[in-house]
């Protein structure tokens, strides 16, 4: 877990925290960086062409036009002592060797799922689970504004452990967003905790 400090003795202490937001491709992730970003957000948007469509495919009925193809990047002070640095994975396969460096030094990762196409979502999923050590919280989109299916058959349909918190975000809505990057790094705080000596 990486959280930095100010080492400025007179100026209140200021602590920072990465979170990076991890997904498979078109679930969001630009979405929600972008929506609670205080700074205008860094992404590396590019149109999609007709020929990228082999490459990148999505439902016909989604209305994506761009697509990530490096990272997002965004900024959120939480409180006047805490500062989020956020930092969105791009979904793609090709993409998925930059995940292990975009990963180094985050404190905590929120990974979201679209129920519409779970099969996007389990590699981002497989990836925390088993070759990262940056704890996470899998948090469903909804992208039509409701849940569409329970938590737990959710749960169920992708593998995830139950020691994994599974929410719900609306990735358009700030607030909703927020309350899932607080989510993220409250289960890191509780899993990073020293256990008190009795």
């Amino acid at each position: 877990m990486a959280f930095a400090s100010s080492p400025d003795r007179l100026a209140p202490t200021l602590t920072s925290a990465k979170i990076v937001v991890a997904g498979g491709f078109g679930v969001g992730k630009t979405t929600l960086v972008g929506r609670v970003s205080e700074i205008p957000p860094v992404n590396t948007e590019a149109w999609m062409t007709q020929a990228s469509r082999t490459v990148d495919p999505l439902a016909d009925t989604d209305e994506k036009t761009t697509t990530t193809v490096a990272m997002d990047f965004g900024r959120l002070r939480l409180s006047h002592d805490l500062i989020l640095y956020l930092f969105g994975t791009p979904g793609q396969p090709r993409f998925w060797p930059m995940w292990d460096d975009l990963c180094r030094g985050a404190s905590s990762a929120l990974v979201l799922v679209d129920t519409r196409r779970l099969d996007v979502s389990f590699p981002a999923v497989n990836y925390f689970e088993n070759d990262s050590d940056v704890p996470f919280v899998v948090a469903v989109n909804l992208f039509d504004g409701a849940r569409t299916h329970p938590l737990d058959q959710v749960r169920d349909a992708l593998g995830v452990a139950e020691s994994v918190p599974l929410i719900t975000v609306d990735a358009r809505d700030r607030r909703s967003a927020v309350r899932a990057l607080v989510a993220s790094l409250r289960n890191t705080l509780e899993k990073t905790s020293p256990v008190t000596a009795r």
